[in-house]
């Protein structure tokens, strides 16, 4: 049984220091001390050795059993510190290893081309002025001269927060007109501003449409202005945005807010008057709608329209910025793609 045991005790030993895993480790203890073990067998077949020779037996497994444990201890111990030693190898930060630059965030395309747009009127003598984008009714409608069954006024177009509210209704500004009266009711000519900002229509999405867009407002008014003020200024801002080379066009129009009016029309970017799918075949994309101030307007916010006049304009920026950046899907400025807005 000594020579059993002292086998036993070599194979042990040699298989446990040979091991390299926690999991190979502890299937060893299993195989010489678990419940169904070497050692554990040993021990229950005592019962057939003589009375004198079970203590002696006895003694020898326990030792033996003391000894397994001992180098299976020690061995866990050294497998777990190699690990450590790895893990840190691995993790370790070297100070002198050059780090790397962070991405730099640059301006966003509309944001780029309305600095641009603000820089050409300042020049100009205007000033940029901003209004609130929930708006009431009055603003958005009435004071400019758009009456109550204007179908501009109808859900499929505009955006209803709340109804008669203190007698008006709360709506998402369909245009940034609204600041023609604001600035009127709290200015009196001459008045030259912009007017950047966000606004809201009930449209479908594609490549030249969004509910959710950017306008720039335009508002001149003095003694003496008229229809050519308004194309002289327009003709001297588009060539200084887009260059020289740049074609407009002026086609008669009708807006409830101006008297007379017109829209504004740009070349197509992509065809250069060819026709194709951005300018829908007819070689042109609607830039702006423009015209002279309705008398109406200006006798509401307390201006006399006998001794003033002045023009107005609104343009959408995306689409300005579509132009000079000859992109052909406005729906990419506002889906935030870093592949895209990287070209910036």
């Amino acid at each position: 049984m000594k020579s059993k045991l002292e086998s036993i005790k070599g194979k042990a030993v040699r298989e446990v220091k040979a091991c390299t895993d926690l999991k190979e480790l502890d299937n060893f203890r299993i195989k010489y001390l678990g419940k169904k073990g070497e050692l554990t067998a040993i021990l229950r077949s005592m019962g057939e050795l003589s009375p004198g020779e079970r203590p002696v037996v006895g003694k020898l497994v326990n030792e033996l059993k003391d000894y397994i444990e001992d180098v299976l201890a020690k061995q866990k111990e050294m497998i777990e510190k190699t690990a450590r030693e790895e893990r840190l190898k691995k993790e370790s930060l070297d100070v002198t290893v050059p780090g790397r630059k962070p991405l730099r965030g640059k301006r966003h395309p509309l944001t780029k081309t309305l600095d641009e747009i603000k820089e050409i009127f300042l020049g100009l003598g205007f000033s940029v002025v901003e209004g609130p984008e929930i708006e009431y009714a009055y603003y958005n409608f009435t004071a400019l001269n758009i009456p109550e069954e204007h179908p501009a006024r109808d859900l499929q177009d505009t955006f209803y927060i709340s109804s008669a509210v203190e007698n008006d209704d709360i709506v998402l500004r369909t245009q940034t007109s609204p600041m023609q009266i604001r600035t009127m009711e709290r200015q009196k000519p001459p008045i030259r501003v912009i007017v950047p900002g966000k606004v809201y229509r009930s449209d479908d999405v594609d490549a030249t449409h969004s509910p959710v867009f950017h306008q720039i407002e335009g508002l001149v008014v003095d003694k003496g202005i008229t229809l050519g003020d308004l194309k002289g200024t327009f003709d001297l801002f588009v060539k200084q945005l887009y260059g020289e080379d740049v074609v407009t066009k002026f086609r008669p129009h009708h807006f409830p807010f101006t008297e007379p009016s017109a829209e504004i029309d740009v070349m197509c970017y992509m065809c250069k008057g060819e026709g194709c799918r951005v300018c829908k075949g007819s070689g042109w994309i609607e830039l702006s709608g423009a015209g002279m101030v309705h008398p109406r307007v200006l006798e509401r916010c307390g201006i006399d329209s006998r001794e003033y006049t002045g023009w107005a304009f609104g343009m959408g920026l995306d689409r300005i910025t579509t132009r000079k950046y000859g992109i052909e899907d406005l729906r990419l400025l506002f889906e935030n793609d870093i592949r895209f807005l990287r070209q910036f």
